[in-house]
This record gives C-alpha cells, sequence and structure tokens, in this order.
C-alpha cells in the first residue's frame, strides 16, 4: 500500500535545503522503507511473544572482587604532572 510523502515538505519542516535531485533520491529511498516496514508488517505473529532481543542475553559481568592494589609511587612516576599526593590537571573552567 503506497504512501503518499511530501518530501520537500518534510524537508522544509525539518529546515533542510535539498535540491531537487536530493528530494527524488531521498523519496525512492523512502519508498523502499515503508515498503519494507509493510512487509513487515504483514507477517503473522499470532503467537509469537514480544522481545527486546531475538536471542537471550545473559548479563556478562563478573562479579565486583578486589584485587592487588597498584603502587602508588609507580603510578605517580607516570603521571605527566603532580602535586604531593594529587595529580595535577590543566585548570578546564573560565573563572
Amino acid at each position: 500500500m503506497p504512501v503518499e510523502i511530501d518530501i520537500a515538505r518534510v524537508a522544509r519542516l525539518a529546515r533542510i535545503a535539498l535540491t531537487d535531485d536530493e528530494l527524488a533520491h531521498y523519496g525512492e529511498q523512502l519508498v523502499g522503507i515503508l515498503e519494507h516496514a509493510s512487509t513487515v508488517q504483514s507477517l503473522p505473529t499470532e503467537g509469537v511473544e514480544p522481545t527486546a532481543h531475538p536471542l537471550g542475553i545473559v548479563n556478562g559481568l563478573r562479579h565486583d572482587e578486589p584485587g592487588p592494589m597498584l603502587d602508588r609511587d609507580e603510578v605517580f612516576a607516570a603521571a605527566p604532572a603532580t602535586d604531593g599526593p594529587y595529580f595535577t590537571v590543566p585548570p578546564f573552567l573560565d573563572e
């Protein structure tokens, strides 16, 4: 079932300047998208349980377990700038 959409009007509403060639190109693409959506909508889905994803996904996160700490002196030795026990970073807010 074809759907009539005024591509030029939609582009105007979105404040997008399109050439005549672009309007024709996007019009063809939109027809293809709407035809595909119509095909998907016509599929028999009675008895199919709604899902957010076609595969059963299990949370892949590991348990948070403490591990060995990094040596403070090694970390500060690798830092570009420090001030005592703190990292020094350039200011990012104007006062």
